[in-house]
């Protein structure tokens, strides 16, 4: 969390009011692992922390990294994030599906050749 939320007690300002009082967003819901994209820039002024999710999802991030860099609780950061792709600020993609990842026996081959080199 950044410093102008906190003191010497703790949090000043309480997740809740971050999201209105919201626990979802509106839309589909996605997932920690869901990645995240900046798709264009708003065109006015955003609240303190939609930009710093902003901010962080200029590269590609997940919502636990988006989590991580900005220090808000995952479930404000699915709220803010859920707001900003209605707005169509962000694109959330969902992650890959396990079925679609290669067998491991396939990365232990790739790893073996590798070696090999």
């Amino acid at each position: 969390m950044t410093d102008h939320w906190l003191d010497d007690a703790g949090p000043i300002v309480r997740p809740y009011t971050l999201t209105r009082g919201r626990t979802r967003g509106s839309g589909t819901s996605f997932d920690l692992l869901a990645t995240v994209v900046a798709i264009r820039s708003p065109k006015d002024d955003l609240p303190p922390e939609h930009e710093l999710i902003m901010e962080a999802c200029r590269s590609p991030a997940s919502v636990a990294e988006m989590a991580s860099a900005t220090g808000l609780p995952v479930g404000v950061i699915r709220v803010l994030v859920g707001d900003l792709r209605d707005s169509g600020l962000v694109a959330v993609r969902p992650p890959t599906p396990i079925a679609a990842l290669p067998r491991e026996s396939v990365l232990r081959e790739v790893l073996t050749g590798l070696k090999g080199l």
